[in-house]
């Protein structure tokens, strides 16, 4: 899809990744179907392989963005953390996407902070935790690796894990519980298929903005999961995005950048813009009545859309219904 050298090398080390993934469901077999593997099993992580339990009980997932996935494999959280990017929640509640299942597994909501509460985790009695991946969530788990290792068996997704595909094979080749992957890819794949023999998209280049509280532009990367899923359906991406806005320095968990509203008209310059209002920012129509919004070609041209802030990182579930909005809006 994209052919500068830096797409390629994380294209090689996520295959790389991918390949370690499949040996790991290969050799562990479903736990689901009765294996008789017991003992502990070693499996990859950011932080290099980790021996997990051959059938955790009692699992901590740390970036709400991954929850979703352990309760598609039926795998057992007793805390999780509840944020998703741009998605407002009261204190302790959860997303309305796995807020069901995490009732009736009795899921506790991991306490939100600017540092994760390990006092809370600890008192979960653990036997594997799950961090890692996008986000200030993600970042979190990384950054306190060192002390959730000392409470239980510690796998962190890499930040370069960005396709749901591919998390989802992280998680279950983590959790040894394979079984359900193949048939949720399958669904994925030919409702995929079906959305882009009906989509019809515009011409040109499109590009995917966060609306965020501070106002300060900011746009996701080509590579993100968002982006990905709008190249899949036939939309073509603006991949020079970052290098308009001069590559400007971002987290290692961070699939966007932001840079000065001086570089608004040189940055967003494709003729198709994304708009993600996230918790705090400004809905499409409030950007619409932005003089500066307004000069921007997409806006000129009204090739603007906005999607929910849920679509911004999607799991298995929200990716189906993503697709479902997309079909709708452009058929």
């Amino acid at each position: 899809m994209f052919t500068n050298r830096s797409s390629g090398r994380l294209r090689a080390a996520l295959a790389f990744l991918v390949l370690a993934l499949v040996a790991v469901l290969t050799a562990c077999g479903s736990s689901d179907s009765g294996s008789a593997d017991t003992g502990p099993r070693e499996v990859p992580s950011a932080k290099g392989p980790v021996k997990v339990p051959a059938d955790p009980q009692r699992i901590v997932v740390l970036n709400g963005n991954l929850a979703g996935y352990l309760y598609d494999l039926e795998a057992t959280v007793v805390a999780a953390d509840p944020r998703l990017l741009g998605v407002p929640n009261k204190p302790g509640e959860f997303p309305a996407g796995w807020a069901e299942d995490a009732k009736k597994q009795g899921t506790q909501a991991v306490p939100s902070g600017d540092n994760i509460n390990l006092e809370f985790i600890a008192a979960q009695r653990p036997d594997l935790i799950i961090g890692g991946g996008q986000g200030y969530p993600g970042q979190q788990s990384v950054n306190a690796y060192d002390q959730l290792t000392a409470i239980a068996p510690t796998v962190l997704l890499p930040t370069e894990t960005t396709y749901w595909q591919d998390q989802l094979r992280f998680i279950a080749a983590t959790v040894n519980k394979p079984a359900k992957v193949d048939t949720l890819i399958a669904n994925y794949q030919a409702k995929l298929a079906e959305a882009k023999s009906k989509i019809k998209a515009p011409a040109g280049t499109t590009v995917v903005m966060q609306s965020i509280k501070s106002q300060k532009p900011t746009l996701f990367v080509p590579t993100a999961a968002l982006p990905t899923l709008l190249s899949e359906v036939g939309f073509t991406l603006d991949t020079q995005v970052e290098a308009k806005a001069g590559n400007p320095a971002k987290e290692q968990s961070a699939d966007f950048i932001s840079f000065s509203p001086e570089l608004l008209n040189t940055v967003i310059d494709a003729p198709v813009l994304f708009t993600i209002p996230l918790s705090g920012g400004r809905s499409l129509e409030e950007l619409r009545a932005d003089p500066m919004y307004a000069t921007l070609p997409s806006f000129k041209a009204n090739e603007v859309f906005e999607l929910p802030a849920t679509s911004s990182r999607p799991d298995y579930r929200t990716v189906m219904s993503t697709l479902d909005l997309l079909v709708e809006r452009f058929k």
